[in-house]
């Protein structure tokens, strides 16, 4: 009887690490979205005494930065029910962006930096491939450097 007993605790408790572990999931479920879409490398996600653990390694800054963001927006400013190691793997650059179509240096400034006449920033950046700031082609890849 008490080897039952004992076991019907310890699959109690498992149940209920799990549904917490559900219920936390569930709750950062746009983070682990948005790592998914951003293709975040060797990425984990664990439950330890009630906080989430997501690890990972994003591209770039910029994109540490938006996953950063979106736990902030799901949790709070200083969420103490997540903890996230993003590390880097290319931390020479800001972000690298793909030209679309209808794009301009001063958009593309605007996007990354809230200031449209960073676009020099850019196009300095870029000047290897680009001579002239207001000829960008698609599917072009440019450099957006740290400020």
């Amino acid at each position: 009887m008490q080897v039952l007993t004992s076991y019907s605790l310890s699959l109690k408790t498992l149940t209920i690490k799990h549904l917490a572990l559900m219920t936390m999931k569930a709750k950062y479920q746009g983070v682990l979205d948005l790592g998914k879409k951003l293709n975040i490398q060797n990425g984990d996600v664990q439950e330890d005494g009630g906080q989430l653990k997501v690890w990972g390694t994003a591209k770039t800054p910029y994109e540490k930065n938006l996953i950063w963001d979106k736990i902030k927006e799901i949790g709070g400013e200083n969420p103490s029910d997540i903890m996230a190691d993003i590390k880097v793997a290319d931390d020479s650059v800001y972000h690298r962006h793909v030209v679309s179509r209808g794009e301009t240096l001063g958009k593309i400034a605007k996007h990354y930096y809230g200031d449209a006449m960073k676009y020099k920033t850019i196009f300095a950046a870029n000047s290897d491939i680009l001579k002239n700031p207001d000829l960008i082609h698609p599917d072009q890849e440019l450099i957006i450097p740290k400020v």
